[in-house]
């Protein structure tokens, strides 16, 4: 609830304007990362395979690629039944059937947005796929807890995968001093803090990202820079942390 999604979808924005091809899927079974991209709630990957009674032959890219604002291409994971299955099978799930589509290695970037809870190796799938991993948090205590969990779980995957913590983003806070006495105690790049600007939880109630309010509303410009920022850094391809806890 502190504006994951609403941040992927507009670093995918400001990545594809960069002229990167670009792939968002959302890993959360509230299935509704994607939603400012394309304005509505796409099928999912573990629906549309339940429909198809788990042939794969007969799925076709477009039914579970759909294209967004600014050219993104959208993919919702979806999830498992609740309390009967878990979340790293639809992530795996996900991965073959894109590869099998020969779509997972048609793009220059592939965001995987994922829920803050990771406290399972399921939810922490994505991470097994990553070259970078960028936290999301506010600048409260429930977000920064989370962001911890986070970190211990990269420290695992850095273990045995080529990953790396590109760095935090601090989103929609006024004031960043537990982002401070956290990245202190737990050394680790701050790659951006948004202010507290409305627009931003309003963009996802009209279902659109910031990049195409700017259309309707050029006073928004300036917040489409931070984005852009964090797209140049992604860009950059950062060194990288292994964090600790």
């Amino acid at each position: 609830g502190i504006g994951k999604s609403t941040t992927s979808c507009n670093i995918s924005i400001a990545l594809a304007r960069r002229g990167e091809k670009v792939l968002q899927i959302g890993c959360d079974p509230k299935h509704d990362s994607t939603f400012t991209l394309t304005g509505f709630l796409i099928p999912t990957i573990i629906d549309t395979l339940q429909s198809k009674d788990y042939h794969y032959e007969d799925i076709w890219s477009e039914d579970v690629i759909h294209k967004g604002y600014g050219g993104v291409d959208c993919v919702e994971a979806g999830g498992p039944p609740a309390g009967a299955g878990c979340g790293g099978y639809v992530v795996g799930e996900t991965v073959k059937l894109l590869k099998e589509l020969n779509a997972f290695y048609e793009y220059d970037i592939i965001l995987f947005d994922v829920l803050g809870d990771v406290v399972c190796g399921g939810f922490a799938a994505p991470l097994n796929y990553a070259d970078y991993c960028i936290i999301i948090t506010d600048n409260g205590f429930d977000a920064l807890f989370a962001a911890n969990r986070i970190t211990s779980s990269i420290r695992e995957k850095a273990r045995t995968h080529p990953l790396r913590l590109a760095g935090l983003v601090g989103n929609r806070t006024s004031k960043r001093d537990l982002i401070n006495k956290y990245v202190e105690a737990c050394p680790m790049p701050v790659i951006e803090v948004l202010p507290l600007i409305e627009d931003i939880r309003v963009s996802r109630v009209k279902g659109k990202t910031l990049f195409e309010m700017v259309g309707s509303e050029p006073s928004l410009n300036y917040v489409c820079e931070y984005y852009l920022d964090i797209a140049d850094q992604i860009l950059s391809q950062p060194e990288g942390i292994v964090p600790k806890e």
